[in-house]
């Protein structure tokens, strides 16, 4: 039996490994366009010695980050298969749900790495796409004033057209990136056969005599070695896709090989032709090669782009879901039983940041500047939360967690203050883009939990109210149900209504939609129903969702009855409290954030669309809350 289950199980590891090649790995996949030849910008000579050096920082630099940190650890720390920073965050908030403290720290470093991970995703398609173009150079020199225009308009049909991209359309990434990754891996196998003694650059003796002989110039050198390692985040954001083990075998197997070839090629080449550092990509290929090459690597920076694009509207909703962000309109778009997330709002800000970075900075070289400091940030913030992973859930032994944190600390630190001198030449993009996601996640947060503080204040038991409606009130045939933001109590929502109309249906229900630290809540584990009254029936309903699921109040109905809990959905009526959001003088919300608090909340999308309320059977009660 084992052994007739044995080759189907490899080859669904293949085909989810092959269509890894076209999501997971794309960002780094296309660094070779750019990486080394901005290594020798910063005013290292192009001699035998140095490109032994660098090309021995490069081979440790993804062996110990990517293969070693990324791959091998932290992969590990998924969330039930799901990866990424939210999904990290929330698998640490498990581990620490005892210590106030703690939480509230592992929450500030969750959000500081998706605000720089935001950073890090406005200026990858900007850099690869431009990186791609640029082989019109060397193709056509008098093309050399029309590259950035030409990646403008690629980038903005990527975003006007970014809902129509269906799975039909995505089927063509995987065939594309795998023939990329062939072609890195036969251009830079060419070429190190002509100087195979480069490859004894895999020797860190090599990386150490550099760093030393260069001096200072070799921390400048630190801060565009990073380039070579731009992506690692995506490998383990993305992994849910496709699981721990396809990943793994993909980079190993295929992906990690072809960058290496293809680096130590353009090694090779620069020691024989040390002129070639203008752009020793294009150079590793034949004259007659170029031109398909270009069509080809303009293709891979596109689909580069689009998984950074996917991986936005990913965390975007992970943030959602887990209270971070505001309610943004979330479209799936379906064909052929499979669908993505589409958020609008997101694509349209990443479209107006992405063309403004290509407009002012025109080249990769110039964008070389700005990149890398929010990368290096994100990554320091995974290796923390993965070393409270470890030593949480993982239990392992003090002085192993303690080991794991220094080892990657240490590395992270070294490229992020390398890349801290970027801060000027356009470094600070990335930071102020993340400082302000930063604090929009925040202000968000912060007012959200000072508005439950409220709901929580001013709730009623059933119990306490259950007198006064007695004998009172006027019964109205049906169901109603009363969305409530808390777990406990009446909502306002309800009592809004009381005092209004003096009117109650004969069953109600008070329904709250509840996001666990979890990616998936499975169907049989989704309701939960207590019932109160004795002289009328009100039920609290409880809806259990993971951060990757979006709530379907029409889809409730269903598992309601299935539950026992009785009502022709005809006659249903549901009531949804409109909240408008003042601040008094002596609020906790400082003074500076209640404008941007109350911007977002009006701006939110509605929980009508947002849950899937079935709008003409939805009562909106307008009410005043003071924080």
């Amino acid at each position: 039996m084992p052994s007739d289950s044995q080759p189907p199980i490899r080859e669904h590891i293949a085909n989810l490994a092959f269509g890894a090649v076209g999501v997971v790995f794309c960002d780094i996949g296309t660094s070779p366009l750019y990486a080394l030849k901005e290594v020798f910008q910063d005013g290292v000579a192009v001699e035998k010695i140095h490109v032994f050096g660098v090309l021995s920082l490069i081979f440790w630099s993804l062996t110990l980050v990517v293969s070693c940190k990324y791959t091998l650890f932290i992969m590990r720390a998924n969330n039930k298969g799901e990866g990424g920073i939210m999904a990290l965050m929330a698998l640490a908030l498990s581990g620490c749900k005892d210590d106030t403290r703690k939480a509230a720290s592992v929450v500030t470093l969750g959000i500081l790495g998706a605000a720089l991970f935001f950073g890090d995703i406005i200026i990858t398609p900007a850099i690869s796409v431009l990186g791609a173009v640029e082989g019109l150079q060397i193709i056509s020199p008098p093309m050399n004033g029309k590259v950035w225009p030409i990646a403008l308009l690629a980038l903005g049909g990527l975003f006007i057209f970014q809902s129509s991209i269906t799975a039909k359309v995505s089927k063509i990434f995987s065939p594309v990136m795998c023939v990329w990754f062939g072609s890195l891996a036969l251009m830079g196998l060419t070429n190190l056969m002509q100087h195979p003694d480069v490859l004894l650059a895999v020797n860190p003796y090599y990386a150490v005599q550099f760093l030393c002989e260069v001096g200072w110039k070799g921390f400048l050198v630190m801060g565009a070695i990073v380039l070579v390692i731009t992506g690692a985040e995506a490998l383990y954001a993305d992994m849910g896709q496709f699981g721990l083990k396809p990943v793994r075998f993909a980079w190993f197997g295929y992906v990690f090989p072809a960058l290496l070839l293809n680096y130590f090629g353009q090694g090779a080449l620069l020691i024989e032709q040390p002129e070639a550092v203008q752009n020793p990509f294009y150079l590793l290929a034949p004259t007659w090669a170029r031109f398909p090459l270009l069509i080809l690597a303009t293709l891979a920076a596109v689909i580069a782009s689009q998984a950074v694009i996917s991986g936005a509207f990913s965390v975007t909703r992970q943030a959602i879901q887990l209270g971070y962000c505001p309610r943004l309109n979330v479209l799936h778009i379906s064909d052929g039983g499979k669908s993505r997330v589409y958020l609008p709002a997101v694509n349209w800000l990443l479209m107006l940041a992405v063309t403004t970075l290509v407009f002012n900075f025109q080249s990769t070289s110039a964008l070389a500047s700005a990149y890398g400091i929010a990368v290096t940030g994100t990554m320091i913030v995974d290796s923390v939360l993965a070393f409270i992973v470890i030593q949480a859930l993982w239990q392992w032994q003090r002085t192993t967690s303690l080991a794991f944190l220094a080892i990657f600390l240490a590395i992270d630190f070294q490229f992020l203050f390398a890349n801290s001198l970027k801060i000027q030449t356009g470094g600070w993009v990335p930071l102020g883009v993340g400082a302000l996601v930063y604090i929009v996640m925040t202000t968000w947060a912060k007012g959200r939990a000072l508005l439950l503080e409220y709901m929580e204040e001013k709730h009623l038991l059933f119990e306490e109210i259950e007198q006064e409606i007695a004998g009172n009130l006027v019964t109205v045939e049906g169901t109603a149900i009363y969305l409530a933001r808390t777990l406990k109590g009446v909502p306002p929502v309800l009592l809004h209504n009381l005092e209004h109309n003096h009117a109650l249906h004969e069953q109600i229900i008070v329904l709250t939609i509840v996001t666990k630290d979890e990616p998936y809540v499975d169907e049989a584990h989704r309701v939960k129903i207590r019932m109160f009254g004795k002289t009328r029936k009100f039920y609290r309903v409880k809806l259990y969702y993971g951060f990757k699921q979006n709530a379907d109040v029409r889809r409730v109905l269903e598992l309601l009855n299935r539950e026992g809990l009785v009502f022709d959905p005809k006659k249903v009526s549901f009531f949804i409290g409109s909240e408008h959001v003042s601040f008094r003088m002596r609020s906790p919300m400082p003074p500076w954030r209640r404008g941007l608090f109350c911007f977002l909340f009006d701006n939110s999308t509605s929980p009508i669309d947002f849950f899937k309320i079935p709008v003409d059977r939805v009562v909106e009660l307008g009410v005043r809350v003071e924080l």
